[in-house]
């Protein structure tokens, strides 16, 4: 697992670290969790907790829930070997024996066990009720702030596009539709806005909303903050191709070359900054 650094969280003194991959599953370090039982071996607690049936057949459950290369069979073997004095477990014996995801183990700097929120909350759980509360009180402050954070940075980049959009039908209106009623200007708008759709997203607003009844609003408003970003850009774009009298189809090969070209710039700035923060 590639790991972002992302937070730490306070729990009765004790400091826990959080990782996540994708901003969405958030991994929690079992290392410094265990410490509130042992702080000098918190392995052996990690160790001893993985040894039980019930702890198996819960991060077992989680697996299968979750991932589609889990090694059942191997799996099934554990259990059956769970509950006899010679049996033992380890987060890399896990990991190697069923192709685990949920736990991870490293070495290195960044090194100990972490596991999916999901597990670490459970082994809270079990080894301090109160603990685990003090552990849940923290992560929800972690996430709200998160979540503020990535609602302030969408609603910027969705303000900049309803900016962009202005500009952009405007210069459809200067120069393109002098000579359109008020109905085909409607259309001819609906038109424009489609063909950068069609450029970023690959599809019609028409048949976003057929592939996604259930969803309210638009496409634009379920898109990326990189989408939303590329987009702004792609209205100033269209503006500036119809000022220079460009057809249609020639600014449709264009916005499409700056749309890839501008996502694929993004992803790489995107893996950069993960490098930074590994290096950090």
């Amino acid at each position: 697992m590639s790991k972002i650094k992302k937070e730490k969280i306070e729990a009765k003194g004790f400091s826990i670290e959080v990782y996540t991959e994708d901003f969405k599953n958030d991994y929690i370090s079992l290392t410094d969790i265990a410490k509130y039982k042992n702080e000098d071996d918190p392995r052996f607690v990690i160790q001893n907790w993985m040894r039980n049936r019930n702890t198996l057949e819960f991060i077992g459950l989680w697996e299968i829930l979750n991932n589609e290369n889990f090694n059942r069979v191997q799996f099934d073997t554990f259990k059956m070997e769970a509950g006899l004095n010679r049996f033992t477990m380890t987060p890399q014996k896990w990991i190697d024996g069923t192709n685990a995801k949920g736990i991870v183990s490293k070495s290195g700097r960044y090194g100990g066990t972490y596991a999916h929120s999901d597990i670490a909350l459970e082994f809270a759980s079990l080894l301090s009720p109160e603990f685990k509360l003090y552990i849940i009180q923290d992560y929800k402050r972690l996430k709200s702030d998160e979540t503020s954070k990535l609602s302030l940075t969408w609603n910027l980049h969705r303000e900049i596009s309803k900016i962009n959009y202005k500009i952009h039908t405007d210069a459809i209106k200067t120069y393109l539709l002098n000579d359109l009623t008020d109905c085909q200007l409607g259309f001819k708008y609906a038109s424009e806005a489609d063909m950068l759709n069609v450029a970023l997203f690959n599809k019609t607003a028409k048949e976003w909303r057929e592939e996604n009844k259930n969803l309210k609003e638009n496409m634009r408003d379920y898109a990326s903050l990189n989408e939303l970003l590329v987009l702004a850009n792609m209205e100033s774009y269209n503006a500036i191709l119809i000022e220079k009298g460009l057809e249609q189809k020639e600014r449709m090969i264009e916005l499409r070359k700056l749309a890839r070209n501008q996502m694929l710039s993004l992803e790489k700035l995107r893996q950069r900054n993960i490098e930074l923060l590994e290096d950090k």
